[in-house]
């Protein structure tokens, strides 16, 4: 299982999260997120990730060129869709991992095979529900430090995602609060 950190906006955060055992990096491309960050801001720190850790770009509604073009000047590794996207509107030459946010505990959330993985984020979902996916899960939505060693024991995922959980304001993570979460997860 891996942990993802998501909504990334400076290097001292992405270092440190890679320091403490991270294996995803998020940077959010979407205007409207308060950790919402452009292709300028971190294009003078992004390559000093290492190449294992993977960059993921997440996008809601972009057009494909536009991922596609982003992800080759920064070097990003998968492309976490958020919008209304379809498979003949993927980026080429990019991982895809299909998000669905859920507000409701039996909301249907459909199989989607043309993505390497799917992503929940939903704070209520009965994550007991996931048991027809044919692509690897990835848990995201209200996780802390409190509360993901019990949603993974119910849903078993490939890895887990968490942004505002380990933040001590928007896009600036809690250093400790990070490393204890992801100390969590890897002995879940």
């Amino acid at each position: 299982m891996f942990v993802k950190i998501c909504g990334i906006t400076n290097p001292d955060d992405a270092l440190a999260a890679v320091d403490a055992g991270a294996r995803a990096l998020g940077f959010i491309f979407v205007a409207s997120s308060p950790r919402a960050v452009t292709p300028e801001q971190i294009e003078p720190w992004i390559g000093r990730i290492p190449p294992a850790v993977w960059k993921v770009g997440v996008f809601a509604d972009e057009t494909s060129e536009s991922i596609e073009r982003i992800s080759a000047r920064l070097s990003l590794d998968v492309a976490q869709l958020h919008g209304s996207e379809t498979p003949e509107r993927h980026p080429r030459g990019l991982r895809i991992w299909k998000a669905f946010r859920v507000a409701a505990p039996q909301a249907n959330v459909p199989d989607y095979p043309a993505a390497e993985a799917i992503l929940i984020d939903g704070i209520a979902y009965d994550w007991t529900r996931t048991a027809h996916f044919t692509r690897p899960l990835i848990l995201a939505g209200g996780l802390d430090e409190t509360n993901v060693a019990a949603r993974i024991a119910l849903s078993r995922p490939w890895g887990v995602d968490v942004s505002s959980g380990i933040e001590s304001s928007p896009g600036r993570k809690n250093h400790a609060h990070m490393k204890k979460f992801i100390e969590t997860v890897l002995r879940s």
